[in-house]
């Protein structure tokens, strides 16, 4: 059952990939859907986790709106083959491995997806403990596949 898992996966990334483009492009795509995607999280975590003096309720779901769009945007279609080497705005960071792991990142994605879902829901209670704590959760995630499939600086 994992074997035929993994190659249902990996064909989905494949044709996923091929729409996407050129290894550049998608490079680049992908680097600047995560620039975005790290601003609004930077929104929020100062807001809700370092500075909630400064809680802002309109910012911070306008911020969780965004993270969730991108969670459901389609990332894992912007790793096709090829793009663990090259160049998009800046060299990639992706891991060769990330390729051989595609249970592991769909799971990892999966999990990205329900709790950004689950924290553009909770922002819109205002309530600034409850975002704390399920950005915390989003913020694993996101550490989750770093961890993976992502090269350190």
């Amino acid at each position: 059952m994992k074997t035929k898992l993994t190659v249902t996966l990996g064909l989905g990334l494949v044709a996923a990939a091929a729409w996407a483009g050129p290894v550049e492009d998608q490079i680049r795509s992908r680097q600047s859907a995560y620039g975005f995607l790290g601003w609004n999280t930077a929104k929020i975590k100062a807001q809700a986790v370092d500075h909630p003096e400064t809680f802002d309720k309109d910012q911070v779901i306008a911020a969780a709106n965004a993270v969730a769009a991108v969670a459901n945007s389609g990332l894992l279609g912007l790793y096709g083959p090829g793009t663990d080497q090259g160049t998009g705005w800046k060299p990639t960071r992706l891991k060769s491995e990330y390729f051989e792991k595609p249970a592991d990142v769909k799971e990892i994605d999966d999990s990205f997806i329900k709790e950004a879902n689950e924290l553009q829901k909770i922002a819109a209670s205002g309530d600034v403990g409850a975002i704390k704590e399920q950005f915390g959760k989003v913020s694993k995630t996101c550490k989750s596949c770093h961890d993976l499939v992502r090269i350190r600086e």
